[in-house]
């Protein structure tokens, strides 16, 4: 079928639902709402058999969805109403939801349901919830929707009548007065949801050190203690504050825009700069027990012969510093009596690069580029010359940029089923390093390679598999997606031909860089990063700062429609 996928921004839903559909031989294209005339221009352009919104906060015209079926996915069960859905869902504690896709109509999500689907809400963010328990039900609902779309005989089920059973639950958009915080009353599981409901957007208005902020993200913390509303410690760029009944750690703040402008979203310490009190240091324990209440971007732990270099950093974004810790911690694995190491996280983002928040944030932005990419490319490095072992990138969630060769720098990338991979950089302006000229090709083909970074459009797990992305696809709920890794990599370090299999890699590394040295790939391609960060004329500067305060970009969404036609 033709389809034509209307959304408000090219999310990560979004992605997952145009990779995974143009997987199962539909053609498909995108069209980013900005106002009703493009929206009637794109329909009439590509005729769709079926228009579908996996995300859309505007209202579809009347005259759009009369003629045409259009079918609405709302992040909340049957009978749930409203555009804070999730939001309120979390606040709530629920333990379960679930998705549903229906039909547009004159009311908002009132509609024929043409499916549901269930999912769970352990306690995380909402957005690590969005991207991973919901994106799993939205698309098990959109597949279903999509089948009965196309059997031409699937009547949906009205919101109404005899046969409806499904309460309806219409709530208002969760505004700043229901999210305050007290925090001279709240217990820490209460503050903690408060925070969830709210990690990414809006955030939590508070105030801070006598200024207004938004705060994103929290994580308990078991041991520090003090008076409630309290800044106790930092830790990694985040700062901890003390509850009645303990204390949160909150990774980024954001300011309240004065200037009508919105601020940047950065690492909490950062954020507060010279305005932050003299604060403790606590460092994470590199391996704290299983049992203990904190917060750490990184840790490792070991089981027999397997080290698990584990790692999250919020939205996925790695700083210089981020960078620099997390080689600490690699190299430190290597120096443990292991046959496999495996890198990354039990779920959510994998890696997306380089810090473009941090990079807009510095004092001169070109020279903080040059140092994050080279910190990149220190640790990619490490891991390709990595010939005693075999590494293991475990990708439990998405993963962009830099942050896909960063994978790729291992010996064997296993992702979960969910996963949507962006191998390129195009669309920053950026040639791109972390030694992706010599990865990418050797993965993929030269072919392919010029292929995936130059169109710069998402990839499934699935159909990374397909390509040689990626070596496996773990069909498993994203709460699921450690264990099943540690099982993997337990039968693989205990696998009889592991030793040969290390001394061939051994062999193959010294016959690659007798062929050409890792250093001239590296040199290659920062040569043409140092212009991008450092010419003027060039488009980086520009881009990043509309991406990272979420402005539109006029040139990536024409290349978005132009290349998604399904006829290319």
């Amino acid at each position: 079928m033709r389809i034509l996928l209307v959304a408000s921004a090219f999310n990560s839903l979004t992605q997952r639902v145009y990779a995974e559909l143009r997987d199962r031989g539909h053609g498909v294209r995108v069209h980013v709402a900005a106002g009703d005339d493009p929206l009637r221009e794109a329909v009439l352009r590509h005729c769709p058999d079926l228009i579908l919104a996996p995300m859309l906060k505007a209202v579809l015209p009347e005259d759009v969805w009369s003629a045409h079926t259009c079918l609405i996915v709302h992040p909340g069960p049957a009978g749930d109403r409203g555009p804070s859905s999730l939001d309120w869902a979390i606040h709530e504690d629920a333990a379960d939801w679930g998705v549903t896709v229906l039909q547009a109509d004159a009311v908002m999500d009132a509609g024929a349901v043409w499916a549901t689907a269930p999912c769970s809400l352990p306690p995380v963010g909402k957005s690590d919830l969005y991207r991973n328990e919901v994106s799993d039900a939205a698309l098990e609902a959109v597949h279903l929707a999509v089948r009965r779309f196309a059997s031409g005989r699937y009547v949906p089920q009205p919101q109404h009548g005899p046969e409806w059973k499904a309460p309806e639950h219409t709530r208002p958009y969760l505004r700043q007065g229901a999210r305050r915080i007290d925090w001279s009353q709240e217990s820490c599981d209460r503050i903690l949801r408060t925070l969830r409901a709210a990690d990414s957007q809006p955030g939590v208005l508070d105030e801070l050190l006598g200024e207004q902020w938004y705060l994103h993200g929290g994580h308990p913390e078991g041991t520090l203690r003090g008076e409630p509303g309290q800044l106790l410690a930092t830790r990694d760029g985040a700062i901890c504050r003390a509850t009645v009944d303990g204390a949160v750690w909150i990774p980024e703040l954001r300011r309240r825009s004065r200037d009508g402008r919105r601020a940047v979203k950065l690492p909490a310490t950062l954020a507060l700069g010279a305005d932050l009190p003299s604060l403790p240091e606590v460092p994470a324990p590199l391996g704290p027990p299983a049992d203990r209440r904190t917060y750490a971007q990184i840790g490792y732990r070991e089981h027999g012969s397997v080290g698990h270099v584990h790692f999250s950093f919020p939205g996925g974004a790695m700083s210089t510093e981020h960078c620099e810790r997390l080689l600490a911690a690699y190299r430190h694995a290597l120096q443990r009596p292991t046959d496999v190491v495996v890198i990354g996280g039990a779920r959510d983002f994998f890696s997306n690069g380089i810090h473009l928040n941090v990079i807009d944030a510095a004092p001169d932005p070109a020279a903080e580029s040059w140092a994050n990419i080279n910190a990149m490319d220190d640790l990619v490095a490490q891991i390709l010359t990595t010939t005693d072992r075999l590494v293991v990138s475990a990708v439990a969630g998405n993963a962009a940029a830099g942050g896909v060769m960063l994978a790729l720098a291992a010996d064997e990338v296993w992702c979960r089923r969910g996963a949507v991979l962006n191998p390129h950089y195009r669309l920053m302006g950026l040639y791109g390093s972390e030694y992706w000229t010599y990865s990418l090709p050797r993965r993929v083909g030269p072919v392919a390679a010029e292929h995936l970074t130059r169109r710069a459009l998402p990839v499934s797990a699935s159909a990374a598999q397909r390509i040689g992305l990626v070596d496996r696809v773990v069909d498993a709920a994203p709460g699921e997606f450690g264990a099943a890794v540690e099982e993997s990599a337990q039968r693989l370090a205990r696998s009889p031909g592991l030793r040969e299999r290390i001394a061939r890699k051994k062999d193959a590394r010294a016959r690659d860089e007798a062929d050409k040295p890792l250093r001239a790939y590296r040199a290659e391609e920062l040569a043409v990063m140092h212009r991008n960060f450092f010419d003027p004329a060039e488009p980086y500067h520009r881009l990043r700062s509309a991406f990272v305060r979420k402005e539109p970009d006029p040139d990536a969404l024409a290349h978005l429609d132009r290349l998604t036609d399904e006829r290319r």
